[in-house]
């Protein structure tokens, strides 16, 4: 800082004929060759300074605007995903509600075969059952039916002799010529 204010002061006191040149010690120049300096390089480089912040202004512009432009694509592809999103998830949750109503419908279809299977099987048992039971019935029928024949023929035989039994035979030719008689 005290240079600067020294290179104020020695203002007063330089000759004012002199020689021509550039000082290159750039605390010692002067206010007057900065000042030079300073107005060529505002004046020549104002427009190239121009130029520039101008393409930097429609690059950034440019940037927005592409930033902006993909910013409502994505916007809009996002919701185009969240509208397929919700679609599959009602067609999932459909999907869902179906196949348990699916299930559901394939435990009631099971339920009723295997209860007309449980019906059916306990018909086939009742009617072997009832078969069974006929079957021995008739044996036992049989059986005492043979009994009581074998019972008969065995009271018949000790019971008849030849005389009983040509007079029942003879008995019995009778009765057949008197119904011959009455049909006749």
């Amino acid at each position: 800082m005290k240079n600067l204010t020294d290179s104020f002061r020695s203002l007063g006191q330089w000759p004012l004929a002199g020689s021509f040149g550039f000082n290159t010690d750039i605390l010692a120049t002067n206010p007057i060759n900065l000042s030079v300096v300073f107005g060529v390089l505002i004046f020549f480089g104002k427009g190239v300074l121009s130029d520039l912040l101008d393409n930097r202004k429609q690059k950034i512009l440019s940037t927005i605007r592409n930033s902006e432009e993909l910013r409502g694509g994505a916007i809009e592809q996002l919701e185009k995903a969240r509208a397929r999103f919700q679609k599959v998830e009602m067609e999932a949750e459909q999907f869902r509600v179906n196949g348990y109503s699916g299930i559901e419908q394939e435990r009631l279809n099971l339920i009723n075969s295997t209860s007309k299977t449980l019906e059916q099987l306990e018909n086939y048992k009742n009617e072997t059952v009832l078969f069974e039971q006929q079957r021995a019935i008739n044996e036992v029928r049989q059986r005492v039916f043979q009994q009581a024949l074998q019972g008969a023929l065995g009271a018949l035989n000790s019971c008849l002799n030849n005389e009983l039994h040509l007079r029942t035979i003879s008995t019995n030719i009778g009765l057949f010529g008197a119904m011959k008689e009455i049909t006749d």
